[in-house]
């Protein structure tokens, strides 16, 4: 895997073909989150189909840019760390909600002021960084998992009170992916052992084809080339209030990022400089959230599903998510590949996911089992904390009577956990243990 012991591992350059195959997993493993994002707006905002597939496209194209930018790094912008973009499923509803109490061109000015408000915000940010010690990153990781495990758990099994609603066959095939997947882990070693992921999903997807879940007609139907169309959505308009949620939104997003940066240098053995990395991939997305605002898409992050496929597969080449981007933007460009990804049946895509995001709650332990916690502090800090996130998590919609604004951060299990951890961590006079504590791997 690396040739060069002189090289760190996230500096390998792999062989072309491992490349491929590696970032094949990757862009696999979180095509489901730009097709759905695009689809959630498209529902809410009534769009029409070519609107729809058009905006699809251009986000598999901002991603995917922003992955090369955060895989490759241009100056102090861009993480240099083995990265995958994807629309966040937050700023895509409240990109939704800002469209339906205003227009859509508020929605994408909204956007674009949320990708400059970064830069406003990053210096400051940048020194409260100190309140990030271990045992609030492991807890934000932890709550970050058994978020996304809820979510793509309703994707295998649908809404309660639907059609079809968990369903034996959407739940068995969900499983034989999870299967397959521990499988292959189990049985290969070596470059096949590192595409567990990729083959699971594989067999998942051939089983879903096998069981009439997974409908080819239509895929080479239409345009086979589609390309962004800047401003799809005609000038856009700028307004600092409507804009509001997803100003807030964005702080919460730079909360994210620290948390993932942390769990990417724990993983791949990078040592991390909070001060220089940190900062790097906030741009990273502030620079990919204007490029996809631009094209008519909402914020654009770093990815916690492909964190988890790093720490499943063990391949740690940034070079490997760099190809990645540039397989998304091909997708973009080729309409048919997109259809593809659309049509691998939903269960197939929640079982991959669960697993890729128990990995993410596996990182969290990992860091948790670094700290202290016979440290009085420090139990009160995780207890608190697993109160105020679990609770949203858990109990959907528990501060629907709260305004707006309290909604977006307390609704939020991963804010309102990381921002309850950070300040039980400070009334139990632990600041000095941020500053002194210096995150970082070896």
């Amino acid at each position: 895997m690396n040739p060069d012991p002189a090289t760190h591992s996230v500096d390998a350059r792999l062989p072309a073909w491992q490349l491929a195959l590696f970032g094949l997993q990757h862009v696999l493993s979180m095509a489901a989150s730009p097709v759905t994002a695009v689809f959630l707006v498209s529902r809410m905002l009534s769009l029409s189909s070519d609107m729809t597939v058009h905006l699809i496209g251009a986000t598999f194209f901002a991603c995917g840019a922003g992955t090369l930018l955060q895989s490759l790094g241009a100056g102090s912008i861009g993480a240099r760390l083995p990265f995958v973009m994807v629309p966040g499923g937050a700023p895509a509803m409240l990109f939704a909600v800002i469209a339906t109490q205003t227009d859509l061109r508020t929605a994408a000015g909204a956007a674009i002021l949320t990708s400059l408000f970064y830069w406003l915000v990053l210096p400051v940010f940048a020194r409260c960084l100190r309140f990030f010690p271990r045992v609030v990153v492991g807890t934000m990781l932890l709550l970050v998992s058994v978020s996304l495990i809820k979510i793509y758990a309703g994707i295998i099994v649908g809404q309660p009170g639907t059609p079809g609603f968990a369903r034996p066959q959407s739940l068995g095939l969900a499983l034989l992916t999870i299967v397959a997947t521990l499988a292959v882990a189990r049985i290969f070693t070596g470059t096949v052992g590192r595409l567990a992921v990729l083959l699971g999903l594989a067999m998942g997807t051939c089983a879903g084809w096998a069981m009439g879940l997974m409908p080819a007609g239509g895929m080479w139907g239409a345009p086979l080339f589609t390309l962004p169309t800047l401003l799809p959505f005609g000038m856009p308009r700028f307004d600092v209030l409507a804009a509001l949620p997803m100003l807030i939104f964005s702080v919460i997003s730079m909360a994210e990022a620290t948390g993932q940066t942390v769990a990417v240098g724990e993983i791949t053995g990078r040592k991390i400089d909070m001060r220089r990395d940190v900062p790097r991939t906030i741009r990273g997305d502030a620079v990919a959230s204007l490029l996809g605002s631009l094209l008519g898409t909402s914020l654009i992050i770093t990815s916690a599903e492909n964190i988890g496929v790093v720490q499943t597969t063990g391949v740690r080449s940034r070079y490997v998510t760099a190809t990645a981007g540039a397989m998304l933007m091909i997708v973009a460009l080729f309409a048919p590949l997109g259809r593809f990804a659309y049509a691998i049946p939903a269960p197939v895509v929640g079982g991959t996911a669960l697993i890729v995001f128990a990995m993410i709650g596996v990182m969290g332990v990992n860091l948790l089992g670094k700290v202290d916690l016979h440290a009085r502090g420090n139990q009160y800090t995780l207890a608190a904390a697993l109160v105020a996130g679990l609770i949203p998590i858990l109990v959907p919609n528990v501060y629907a009577s709260f305004p707006g604004y309290v909604q977006i951060v307390l609704g939020n299990g991963m804010a309102a956990g990381t921002l309850t951890a950070i300040v039980v961590n400070l009334v139990f006079g632990a600041w000095h243990l941020g500053a002194a504590e210096k995150i970082q791997t070896t």
